[in-house]
Order: structure tokens, then C-alpha cells, then sequence
């Protein structure tokens, strides 16, 4: 069974080839910029904004499962329109689709959201994933929808990377006390959506931890793990920032959960486990 992995070569991307090559599939992935040193892995370049090129390239790979991991940010043409130029490509030649979407698609009216919530995004990147979910959905009706958190994991995460900088005084900002999440560890997450893939399941799910913590809270966590000193992050109010954004977006993943193997823990344990480990290395 080939598995495609689209946006091979990003954070979540490079744990999902990983994963897949592991368990002995044929793995073929793509790069944006420059491909990832996984060996046993059939490396493609890609821009999303290119129909002709995801037609060709799923024509060539023929993969029976797809991964959509691949991260544009605002970018209206790679986030909402890149995801259904790969679900038209995947529906014409019989291939499986997972779509890797993203808690910025609600608003945090509601706070508690499950996978029968509707998008109500208010940033520019959060229409853009909606848009996507809603395309992807029309032109791929058996096609996976896989809503996350923040991903957290080593310094590629954005979040770790973030609180180590913070920590060592090189870059500005603060972590918000007010803007609260639902972590998830990317090894959970992506065994989570290989599961997803390779049992055929379709419609929405919610792949998030148990935990719902404020960035500062999860700042520190990692702090705690990675052997920092928590006391220098700094905190504000994303209310009081210019920074737009939902303040409180708590994913329910219990349903999606309840039809899993994999098991997605809460940030507690897995970073607990972690300073646990560090210490016991001392």
C-alpha cells in the first residue's frame, strides 16, 4: 500500500514519512523547498498552486492513501484552493484522503467544539482552512477531515521553538494567559492520522490531547521538560495584544477518540513524562 505524503518535508510532515516508512509502506512524499534526508522515501517536488503537477504526480505515485500535512499559513492559494487541487486528483484515481485541518477554523464563541461544529473562523488563515474543509468535503465526499492543536514535540515545533527563544532572551513577545488550547504530541498525532488513512475512515474528526491549557501553561511545561528556566517567559493577554486570533478554542476529540487505537494523550503526561525522563538521565 503506497501512502503520499503531501508537505513530506514540514514538521508533521517528516514524523508521518517516518512513521509510515517504519511500518513497511511504500512511502513517497513531497517538498516544497528541499526534500528530507528519510531514506527509502520517493522525494517530489511540489508547489499546490500547480493543478497540472498534482494531477501528474498522483497519477505517477498511484498511492492508495494521501496525507494532506502541508502548511501554507494565510496563503489563500496554497491553504484553502492547494487542498481541493489534491482532493479532485485523489477522487479521480480511487485514492484515500486524509486533510489535515487546524482548531483556527472557530471562532471561540462556542469554547467547546466537536466534530459536528460548524467553522466560524475570524484570521485570514483560519477562512483559509475552513474554505479547504468545505472543498475538500464537496469534491471528495469519502475524504478524511483531521482537525489539530497546537503540535508539540522537539525545537521543529514552532511552540518549543518559541518558548526556548523566549527563555533565552533572543526573541520578543509574551505567551498568552488568556489564549487556551488543546495540545497534542505530534507522534500521537501522526499515528492518529496513518490510523485514519489506512482504515478508510471518512468524515470529521478531532484529533487534539485531553488537556486545555493557556499558551504560558504549556510554555512552561515545556520549560519544566527541557530544563529551562520558566521564570523568564514572559505572559500578557492576547485581549490586550494586537495580535488577532480566538481566545479560547477547546477541540472535543472524545468522539473521534472513541473510534481509535491510538491513544492522544494530554500535555501534562507527555511533557511530564519528559522532564521525568531528563531528570532520570542526570
Amino acid at each position: 500500500m503506497t501512502v503520499l505524503i503531501i508537505g513530506g518535508s514540514g514538521f508533521l510532515g517528516t514524523e508521518l514519512v517516518r512513521q509510515a516508512a517504519s511500518a513497511g509502506h511504500p512511502v513517497a512524499a513531497t517538498f516544497a523547498t528541499k526534500p528530507n534526508n528519510i531514506r527509502q522515501v520517493a522525494w517530489h517536488a511540489l508547489d499546490l498552486r500547480d493543478p497540472d503537477r498534482i494531477e501528474a504526480l498522483v497519477a505517477e505515485v498511484k498511492p492508495r492513501v494521501v496525507v494532506n500535512a502541508a502548511s501554507g499559513g494565510a496563503d489563500w492559494a496554497v491553504t484553502a484552493e492547494g487542498p481541493v487541487r489534491v482532493a479532485m486528483a485523489t477522487a479521480r484515481h480511487g485514492s484515500h484522503l486524509v486533510h489535515v485541518s487546524s482548531d483556527a477554523v472557530f471562532s471561540g464563541t462556542h469554547v467547546h467544539y466537536d466534530e459536528s461544529s460548524l467553522p466560524d473562523p475570524i484570521t485570514p488563515y483560519g477562512a483559509a482552512k475552513a474554505a479547504a474543509e468545505t472543498g475538500v468535503r464537496l469534491v471528495h465526499p469519502r475524504a478524511a477531515v483531521a482537525r489539530t492543536s497546537l503540535i508539540i514535540g522537539n525545537r521543529r515545533s514552532q511552540h518549543v521553538a518559541l518558548v526556548h527563544d523566549l527563555a533565552a532572551g533572543t526573541r520578543s513577545g509574551a505567551l498568552f494567559t488568556d489564549d487556551i488550547r488543546c495540545p497534542v504530541h505530534i507522534t500521537d498525532l501522526a499515528a492518529a492520522l496513518l490510523e485514519i488513512a489506512t482504515r478508510d475512515l471518512s468524515g470529521v474528526h478531532h484529533l487534539a490531547g485531553p488537556d486545555a491549557l493557556s499558551r504560558h501553561q504549556l510554555g512552561v511545561l515545556i520549560a519544566q521538560r527541557d530544563g529551562l528556566d520558566a521564570t523568564r517567559l514572559p505572559a500578557g493577554l492576547r485581549a490586550h495584544s494586537a495580535q488577532p486570533g480566538a481566545l479560547d478554542v477547546r477541540l472535543d476529540s472524545r468522539t473521534t477518540q472513541s473510534t481509535l487505537r491510538t491513544r492522544l494523550r494530554g500535555a501534562h503526561q507527555f511533557l511530564t513524562a519528559g522532564t521525568a525522563n531528563r531528570l532520570a538521565r542526570r
